[in-house]
């Protein structure tokens, strides 16, 4: 090797020293630069991503407990929904209009109606044999309360136009629910007794018992046409229509008795 190439050699491993040297002091330098700060720096961090770990994890049981109460809300929606349309169903047998049902203590109000001297004499724990009520027909005796058997909106839809006219549900039932009340009413003062009626009641009552006694209204609810007076069914061109779709769809029968028209009430 000549010496032009030795001094070229030499040069170039001094040079490759001196930048490895100049490397290591940088390298030192940065190191010491924030040599108090960097480790609380980095520890700062650490906590911060441990945060987030638990944080993400949270987030992924929370979406797996989700994931798994997706097909009981599924069921419960379905269930729901059984349930909505079984009460809407339930909905078209029921009026807007509910009467509110005759109890017997209704006829103790007739006592305002006896004369003022029959209110002021005691019982003397006797009676006439004109003043004793008559005996009631076995028939009524353990009865329940008069049928009511709404229509349904098929029913009603089944009809011709010219007989429904415009009539709806909700009207035709409430007269059911009225005509309800007037057979009930009728058979509390068929059962109850003369001392409780006055004398325009008690004649009512009597006329009654008579119209009950016979073959074709014995044991059966019923209502005379003079009683129809509201507050849903009246005497009007709407109430006679009521009249003929229930009769038509087999709720009421009509007879004659005497100069009364009588209304019986149908079972189901």
């Amino acid at each position: 090797m000549d010496a032009k190439q030795a001094g070229s050699s030499l040069d170039s491993l001094m040079s490759s020293f001196n930048a490895r040297i100049t490397e290591i002091q940088e390298l030192v330098i940065a190191r010491n630069m924030y040599p108090a700060s960097s480790v609380t720096d980095l520890s700062a961090v650490d906590a911060a991503l441990k945060a987030m770990e638990l944080q993400v994890q949270a987030i992924k049981d929370r979406l797996l407990e989700e994931a798994k109460a997706i097909p009981k809300a599924k069921k419960l929606i379905d269930a729901s929904l059984q349930q909505q349309k079984k009460l809407q169903n339930m909905s078209s047998y029921v009026p807007s209009y509910l009467p509110e049902r005759m109890t017997m203590s209704n006829v103790d109000t007739n006592k305002s109606l006896l004369p003022e001297a029959s209110r002021q004499q005691p019982d003397r724990g006797f009676l006439k044999h004109e003043d004793k009520p008559e005996a009631l027909p076995k028939e009524r005796k353990g009865r329940g309360p008069p049928p009511l058997w709404y229509i349904t909106k098929v029913e009603l839809d089944s009809l011709s136009s010219y007989m429904r006219g415009r009539l709806t549900l909700e009207k035709v039932n409430a007269a059911i629910g009225d005509i309800a009340a007037y057979a009930e009413s009728n058979a509390q003062l068929i059962s109850a007794p003369k001392k409780k009626l006055a004398e325009n009641i008690w004649e009512k009552a009597l006329e009654l018992r008579d119209i009950a006694m016979t073959e074709s209204v014995k044991g059966k609810y019923f209502f005379l046409e003079t009683d129809i007076k509201g507050p849903a069914l009246k005497l009007d061109n709407t109430g006679k229509a009521i009249l003929t779709v229930l009769r038509h769809l087999g709720r009421i029968a009509e007879t004659r008795i005497g100069h009364h028209r009588v209304i019986i009430l149908l079972k189901p």
